[in-house]
């Protein structure tokens, strides 16, 4: 067996050798730019990609037509990473430094934020370059990579750990992009849960008894029923006024709400037959999740009733909250300061300096945010989360990556996705200039390769690292009360029959008789967005 340092540089040389060709599969994907649920093409090429590359791979896992599963190895530890490769609509740019859509897209088409592309690519690379390293040293460890859509609307996780996917995994490495390079310590996210409450106008020529009427015959008087449109409406501004039976004082927590859209107003003298809002609510604690369901749930039920209307919940997702692991947060910084923190070179720079420039700003001669270059020590970033959290709450905003911490030991690295240095504390950039950023390779990569190299030595670490596993599985079985069913083991949120929601009306491109279009081809301008008003 290949001793551990030379498995590790190992795995640092198979990054260097295939970083161009990691490049560019990222630069594909964020091209590719596709929302929730909705992510074909992405997932078409990473499964392609991993089988070449010898994973089995299973497609449409957990009943999800564009997530998989990829397996490789037949012995030893079961160690895991995950790519997540959705978009944002709303947010279509180019690689240009100034606010412009991709050529031919559609002003709100998607576009990544995070960006999740480079998150993807990252998790990808560390678990070839694992791979390789420990193929060719012929050291015992299994790998599975999990693709994940819908990571904006926390979607695939909780499916895949509802259905069991993650039972079973030794230890989990995961990463998310971020302003700055560091490792989440004991202060881990928090619950997110989603649902989508549809209003149907069944019988609204029932609404009204038509004794009432001087012509009783008139077929569109239903077109008069409250219907599906009060409902909404009721729904939306009820509660907004029962906020307060939410706990609004207790932790920082959130409720944001979407109107989605719907194809029945082609008619103006037929009552709007549904109606659909969607809830998604980020808190501190299951208690406080379950609390707010409780709240919209009973709204829901007061809006139908008022409107001679039926209300329908469907869940978009529930998630648990995160587990810290000290044995894998120590391990993952030590390997994240053997790599070191990002640096950027002329291109990123010019390019960053053109948007300040376009911006009205002066060009400053270091553009980039001082966090994007340094490290951040675990212990002061999580100083910086805490400061303003009261001294119970232990879990803050939200994301998906919280359900492996109940299967197996999970580490969250973080590292810089390229931020513009602020000409002073209360500017703000505009969005449209990360997500132009996020799309060069000369400013994401090398944030993205800082994440691949920490993230493939710690899979390596804990596969021939003596000791370190059964650390980080002691540590997390103190946490659960022993393990998977364990006294203070939280079990999946979502039943294992769950089928998740890819069948609702989530935004995505869509080819017509017309041609490829954005499916809410709303113009920001001209005739087809009307008349400014």
């Amino acid at each position: 067996m290949t001793d551990l340092a030379a498995l590790r540089r190992m795995t640092l040389d198979w990054i260097g050798a295939n970083s161009a060709r990691m490049s560019a599969f990222n630069e594909r994907i964020w091209e590719f730019a596709e929302p929730a649920w909705r992510e074909y093409r992405s997932a078409r090429a990473y499964v392609d990609f991993l089988r070449a590359e010898g994973f089995e791979v299973e497609e449409g896992s957990g009943g999800m037509p564009t997530a998989f599963v990829a397996r490789w190895g037949s012995g030893g530890p079961l160690l895991a990473s995950f790519s997540e490769y959705d978009a944002v609509p709303g947010n279509c740019q180019a690689v240009v430094p100034r606010r412009e859509p991709r050529a031919g897209m559609h002003p709100y088409a998607a576009g990544h934020t995070d960006p999740h592309s480079s998150l993807g690519t990252a998790a990808l690379t560390a678990v070839l370059a694992a791979k390789a390293a420990l193929s060719a040293s012929g050291t015992p460890g299994r790998l599975v990579l999990f693709g994940e859509p819908a990571e904006k609307v926390c979607g695939s996780k909780p499916v895949h750990a509802a259905k069991g996917y993650y039972d079973g995994l030794d230890a989990a490495v995961v990463y998310h992009p971020h302003l700055q390079n560091t490792v989440t310590a004991e202060t881990q996210f928090g619950a997110y849960w989603s649902a989508v409450i549809t209003f149907t106008c069944d019988s609204p020529e029932t609404w009204i008894d038509k004794s009432l009427l001087p012509i009783r015959d008139v077929g569109h008087a239903a077109a008069r029923a409250p219907g599906a449109t009060d409902a909404l409406c009721l729904m939306y501004t009820t509660t907004k006024y029962t906020k307060e039976a939410m706990f609004p004082h207790a932790g920082a927590w959130t409720l944001n709400e979407c109107i989605l859209h719907g194809g029945d107003a082609t008619s103006d003298n037929l009552a709007p037959r549904f109606t659909q809002i969607q809830y998604s609510w980020r808190t501190p604690s299951l208690p406080m999740a379950q609390q707010i369901a409780n709240v919209l749930m009973a709204n829901a039920r007061s809006a139908a009733m008022a409107t001679s209307c039926t209300a329908h919940l469907r869940w978009v997702t529930k998630t648990r909250v995160g587990l810290a692991n000290t044995v894998l947060t120590d391990a993952t910084w030590a390997n994240l300061q053997e790599v070191g923190p990002p640096t950027y070179d002329d291109a990123a720079k010019g390019f960053a300096r053109e948007i300040q420039a376009n911006l009205g700003l002066a060009p400053m001669e270091d553009p980039f945010s001082p966090a994007n270059t340094k490290l951040t020590d675990p212990a002061e970033f999580e100083a910086g989360m805490r400061h303003f959290l009261p001294p119970w709450q232990w879990h803050l905003s939200a994301d998906d990556y919280v359900e492996f911490c109940w299967h197996c030991p999970t580490v969250r690295l973080l590292t810089a996705r390229p931020r513009l240095r602020a000409p002073d504390a209360n500017y703000d950039y505009p969005i449209w200039s990360y997500n132009a950023l996020g799309g060069l390779p000369a400013a994401i990569d090398p944030g993205m390769f800082v994440a691949a190299k920490t993230m493939a030595l710690t899979l390596v670490d804990l596969a021939a690292k003596p000791g370190l596993l059964d650390a980080a599985q002691a540590e997390w079985r103190e946490r659960t009360g022993g393990g998977m069913g364990g006294s203070k083991w939280v079990p999946p949120l979502l039943p294992q029959d769950f089928a998740a929601p890819v069948d609702l009306k989530w935004p995505e491109y869509v080819t017509t008789p017309r041609g490829d279009e954005w499916c809410v081809p709303t113009p920001m301008d001209g005739l087809g967005a009307g008349e400014r008003l």
